[in-house]
């Protein structure tokens, strides 16, 4: 009794490791939704947990035992010794797991975050979705061109309404000035023959719940275009430039210049003219809820323009004002003011569309959000998968809409986490393994050659654009990158140098190192990926007696 109650005890020993270390099984990409893991640490414990004593252990590959060799070598150097690392590969046509280190431990993804919303965004409204804004009124217009009434900008959430020049290549190109999709409308306004507007311009951004800065954005995000607030209305990544160039003499105070203009925010400028070839020190703050931007620090005489990108405080207002001001430069009299309007019109009567626009397709919209991991741009997405299929405007709703369809992909109910659609927030909870599941979901999709395609290319464009360079990993990797201090990550695809198709994550946390020092880590992991796995088994070649 004794002997089997010892066996009994190793067993359960046994259970509870597996439980708590190994990683789910993965099935094959193709199969659609990914069985969940439940039950007890004796369901989910291996059969190989109750073979005798005796049993021989499974045979390792030789490819992996090297790769692993490599990732352990690599974790151990200084810097990131003390740091927090979760690694999970698996091959992308069989499922098999081949490498896992803290498969199913929580890390903070950082811009991962956003693999999980594009693909929520691709289910959800289709490739081809495109968004609508348009200029509405409830006023009525007489034959002289006077509208008695307000002219309305309703947003929907479209995340283009800039510039910026499709379909993107491996640089972001700009085709105007900022304005020129409310210019456009504006164009449209007085092609329609209104030459006098009796009420107010208005800025209607109620498609979504006014709640502008996600839980757990840090404060000093906020003042930056990677930290803007979320609006249904979205004018140039709801930011506008500060341009910055040196005086004509030393100790001058700099020039700056705005644009897009905004006629609500004053800067302060203490930025002065310093002897040619010296540093460049720029610093710029402001408070949150203030109109006054202090900027401060010293520019050399012979330096070029410098431009410092800042948040717009209330997105709809500053919309309100531009579309007033355009439609002044075209000759429009306005005798009411412009304003924002953050909840629904309640007034009776059906609005009028006067002018309208049409975004780009969603595809390209995530290849924007993917390639340079735009913050903003995944926020909007994420309201607006979740307003299309629930007409609930809210933040609480979208998060919850969300949750249900990465557990519908497979995903295991825990394992993804989110305060937020873009990673910016520190609250953001995921597994590696929760990673890795949904990437072989999306591959089983018929968007799934659309979603790889907006990820950045190890060496080629976006945010790898500049790693992995001159490496075997160059051109092989498509993933997406994600950074904050002490946080890095890197989710995808691998084609290894042998052909070998993989998904995989990688996340680093609570480390302390900076810029390269930390990207290389992750870098030669997926250097290391590329080199060995798959490799052919390496066979000791026959001697023959010479006879």
């Amino acid at each position: 009794m004794r002997w089997v109650a010892a066996v009994l005890g190793l067993v359960l020993v046994a259970a509870l490791a597996a439980a708590q270390e190994g990683p789910a099984p993965l099935v094959p990409a193709g199969t659609g939704a990914l069985p969940r893991v439940a039950g007890s640490a004796l369901q989910q414990m291996p059969v190989a947990a109750f073979a005798p004593a005796t049993a021989p252990k499974p045979k390792t590959r030789a490819d992996v035992a090297r790769f692993r060799a490599r990732v352990e070598a690599t974790l151990s150097e200084a810097g990131a010794d003390k740091g927090y690392w979760g690694v999970l590969v698996a091959d992308a046509v069989t499922g098999e797991t081949l490498y896992a280190l803290n498969p199913r431990r929580y890390f903070v993804p950082a811009s991962n975050t956003k693999l999980f919303t594009t693909a929520l965004a691709l289910a959800t409204l289709g490739p081809g979705y495109r968004f609508r804004t348009t200029i509405e009124t409830r006023g009525a217009l007489d034959r002289s061109g006077r509208l008695l009434g307000d002219l309305v900008l309703v947003g929907r959430g479209d995340p283009n309404l800039s510039n910026r020049k499709f379909p993107l290549g491996k640089e972001v190109e700009r085709d105007g000035p900022p304005e020129k999709i409310i210019a456009e409308l504006a164009d449209a306004v007085v092609s329609r023959g209104i030459k006098q507007i009796d009420g107010d311009i208005v800025a209607d951004d109620s498609y979504f719940e006014y709640d502008r800065y996600p839980s757990g954005w840090a404060l000093e995000d906020t003042a930056w275009r990677d930290g803007a607030p979320v609006s249904a209305i979205a004018v140039n990544d709801n930011a506008f430039d500060i341009q910055l160039r040196p005086a004509e003499r030393e100790g001058e105070p700099a020039w700056y210049a705005i644009e897009p203009w905004v006629d609500a925010y004053r800067v302060q400028n203490e930025i002065i003219t310093g002897p040619t070839g010296s540093e460049r020190k720029l610093g710029l703050r402001r408070e949150p809820g203030s109109l006054l931007i202090r900027v401060w620090g010293t520019t050399p005489l012979n330096a070029g323009a410098q431009s410092l990108t800042v948040a717009v405080e209330d997105p709809a207002e500053q919309a309100a004002h531009l579309l007033k001001r355009l439609l002044e430069a075209r000759g429009v009299r306005i005798y009411g003011a412009g304003r924002a309007r953050h909840t629904p019109d309640a007034s009776p009567g059906a609005a009028t569309v006067l002018a309208e626009h049409t975004s780009v397709p969603l595809s390209d919209a995530v290849r924007v959000i993917n390639k340079i991991s735009q913050n903003l741009h995944a926020e909007l997405l994420l309201r607006a998968a979740a307003r299309e299929k629930t007409s609930t405007p809210g933040m609480e709703a979208a998060l919850k809409f969300a949750q249900e369809f990465f557990e519908s992909a497979g995903i295991e109910g825990g394992d993804a986490n989110f305060s937020d659609g873009s990673g910016l927030s520190r609250r953001n909870l995921v597994t590696p393994q929760a990673v890795v599941r949904l990437l072989q979901y999306v591959a089983a999709q018929p968007w799934a050659e659309v979603y790889r395609s907006t990820l950045p290319v190890a060496g080629e464009d976006g945010t790898l654009a500049d790693r992995m360079k001159n490496t075997s990993a160059a051109g092989r990797i498509q993933a997406k990158t994600g950074s904050l201090e002490h946080v890095n990550a890197l989710g995808g695809y691998a084609t290894t140098a042998h052909d070998a198709k993989l998904v995989f994550s990688i996340f680093g946390n609570n480390h302390t190192l900076r810029g390269r020092a930390a990207t290389s880590v992750v870098d030669a992991i997926c250097v290391a990926m590329v080199e060995e796995l798959g490799a052919p088994v390496r066979r000791a070649a026959r001697r023959t007696k010479k006879k």
